[in-house]
Parts: C-alpha cells; sequence; structure tokens
C-alpha cells in the first residue's frame, strides 16, 4: 500500500483532496483512509498515458487547423479590405449568428482553461454567457431552416455561375401577376359606360392585390401538363360531348330545358340568391356585373352555335401539341391600342 507521503508522485498533487487522491471525475472513485494508509481504487474516469498521447495528438490537429482557418480568413479579410469581396448586401441574420458562435468559442475556451487548471466554475461569468448564447443560437434555428433555401441556392449560383433549368432562381417579383379586382372590372364594363364614369369625379379607392398561386418551382413541363389537363376537362364538360354522351349512354333520356351551360350557371346562381333573400327577409343589391351578365343572357342566341362545334381537339392532344401561352398585356397599354387602332378606323372613313 502507498502511504501519504508517496502519493504526490504516484496521482499527482492536484488530485490530493483532505480525504485523499481521487480520479479526475472527483465523483466515482472510493477512497478510504485508515492508519495514515490508503487503499487505492481503481476508477474507469482516471487518466492513463494512452489518453494523454491521445490528447496531444489532438491538440497537435487542432493547431494545425487553426493555422490553416487563420491564414484563410487573413486572406479573405485582405480581400474585402481592398475592395474585392463586396459585403454591403449580405445577409444581415448571418452576420448576427456567426459572432454569436464565435463569441460562444470564446467563452468555451475560457471554462476549458479554468478546468484544465483546477479552478472552480461555480459563480464564473463565462457560464451564465455560455448559457444564453445557447439559448439565443437554438432560437435562431428555425428562422435559419427558412432561409437555408435562399442560401443553397445563392451559394449554388455563385459555384457554378449559371441557373439550372429545372429550378429557375426566381426572386424579381413579376408585376403581371399583380392584378387588381377594379381593373378586372373596369375591363368587362362596355366602352359607352366607361366614358360616362371617366367624366364624373371618383374618390381615390386604394387597389387590392389579388392573391396569386405562386409557381416558381413548377417547370415548364409541369405548367404544359396542367394546361392540357384543363383544357381535357372543358372539352368534357362542353355541349357535344354532353349530347354524345346522352346519345350512346343506356339509361333513360333526360328532357330538360335547352340552355347552355353558362345560363344553367346563371340561373343556379339567382335560385341561389332568391332563397337567401326569402330565408333571411332581405333584399341583397344588384351589382353593376349582374346587371350586365342579365343584359348577355338576354340578347344571348343559340343560333350562332348551329354552325360551330366546341374545340374538343385537346382529347388527342400531348405535352408537345400545346401552344405556347401568351402574355396578357396590362389594361392600360391594351386600352391605348384600341383607341389607336379606332381612331384609324374613322380616318380610313
Amino acid at each position: 500500500m502507498p502511504t501519504v507521503a508517496s502519493l504526490p508522485s504516484i496521482v499527482g498533487p492536484a488530485q490530493l483532496q483532505l480525504r485523499g487522491p481521487v480520479c479526475m471525475c472527483q465523483s466515482h472513485c472510493q477512497v478510504m483512509k485508515c492508519n495514515f494508509q490508503i487503499n487505492y481504487v481503481k476508477c474507469e474516469h482516471m487518466v492513463t498515458e494512452q489518453d494523454i498521447s491521445k490528447l496531444l495528438s489532438f491538440l497537435k490537429g487542432l493547431s494545425d487547423q487553426v493555422s490553416d482557418v487563420s491564414s484563410s480568413i487573413q486572406s479573405l479579410l485582405k480581400k474585402v479590405d481592398s475592395g474585392e469581396i463586396s459585403t454591403s448586401k449580405g445577409i444581415t441574420f448571418l452576420e448576427v449568428k456567426y459572432h454569436l458562435l464565435l463569441s460562444y468559442l470564446m467563452n468555451l475556451t475560457y471554462v476549458m482553461l479554468q478546468k484544465t487548471e483546477g479552478r472552480k466554475l461555480s459563480g464564473c461569468p463565462a457560464v451564465d454567457r455560455l448559457v444564453e448564447m445557447r439559448t439565443v443560437l437554438e432560437r435562431m434555428r428555425p428562422i435559419d431552416q427558412k432561409l437555408q433555401y435562399q442560401v443553397d441556392k445563392l451559394v449554388k449560383t455563385a459555384l457554378t455561375g449559371a441557373i439550372a433549368e429545372n429550378d429557375p432562381l426566381r426572386y424579381r417579383p413579376n408585376p403581371a401577376n399583380l392584378r387588381s379586382k377594379l381593373e378586372e372590372e373596369e375591363n368587362q364594363d362596355e366602352s359607352s359606360e366607361e366614358e360616362e364614369e371617366e367624366a364624373k369625379p371618383k374618390k381615390y379607392v386604394p387597389p387590392k392585390v389579388v392573391a396569386m398561386h405562386y409557381d416558381g418551382d413548377e417547370t415548364v413541363k409541369q405548367r404544359q401538363e396542367k394546361q392540357l389537363e384543363k383544357a381535357k376537362k372543358r372539352a368534357l364538360s362542353s355541349a357535344l360531348m354532353q349530347e354524345l354522351k346522352g346519345e350512346y349512354f343506356d339509361g333513360p333520356e333526360e328532357v330538360r330545358e335547352g340552355v347552355n351551360l353558362h345560363r344553367l350557371k346563371e340561373d343556379k346562381e339567382a335560385r341561389h340568391k332568391i332563397e337567401y333573400e326569402e330565408d333571411y327577409f332581405v333584399r341583397l343589391p344588384v351589382t353593376r356585373k349582374e346587371k350586365q351578365a342579365q343584359r348577355r343572357l338576354a340578347t344571348t342566341s343559340s343560333l350562332k352555335s348551329l354552325t360551330r362545334f366546341d374545340d374538343i381537339t385537346a382529347l388527342d392532344q400531348t405535352r408537345e401539341d400545346m401552344p405556347a401561352k401568351k402574355k396578357k398585356l396590362p389594361s392600360k397599354l391594351r386600352k391605348k391600342l384600341q383607341k389607336s387602332a379606332a381612331k384609324k378606323r374613322k380616318r380610313k372613313f
């Protein structure tokens, strides 16, 4: 058994306490003191020569990595100071995150130094700072996940120098997708009503932006397939297909009033409005759009459909046969073109 005088040469003075030597973990060893002799019990947390050699190899590799990182940072700083790299349009969120990570590593290194020197960590301000920064970094994780897609796309574009065809980057807003409800109502009005409204003074009404479906992640192939699917559904619901279906259907023939599908839709909306008025004893106002729809239905004639068949060519089309979609002109430009065309016709006569 080793004596108390020979203990420092065996376990070192840093591991001595009032009750005898303990291991580095200072919690799992059992030390029994009796008649100035100590029964030394081995613990799995004791530091061995093999652990020390591993630690030295890790420290050497860490020093090499730190030197490489410092040289890279110095070269980047020189480029930033000379103006080769612009940081004015960077993401400020990433800058805050990097500052927090750097401060976290500095405080963590200080805590490791305190532990290696055998000092107490109770009341150490570095531990409080580590807890605070750890909490902030965890709260920043949802924002980091939301920005991950944009950062990956920007890094990929910077490395390759080109945008992928199947997954294009579309960060610029498209003004053609912003449609106003007021402009849609004005386009549906007749020319005579538009002239009368332009003569009267109007109060300013702020424009209302219609919610549009975002198709930035869709490819041209997917958009063409959706257009083809819509065209096939429209062709299957046409009057010609309904007549063919009724002719070859084995069930009893259904007799109804000879109206088109558009008139059936208008009649359904009118019945719904009448039922609402009768149930709640209120009179709903008739909008200008409804008045125009009633006038169109009153003047609609079915004679023009005698020599014209519905377009059902979409049923036999593929994606390659779909025509290219034309861009819709803005309402102001379309009105100017219509006015200029009307003036040219007047000059001819």
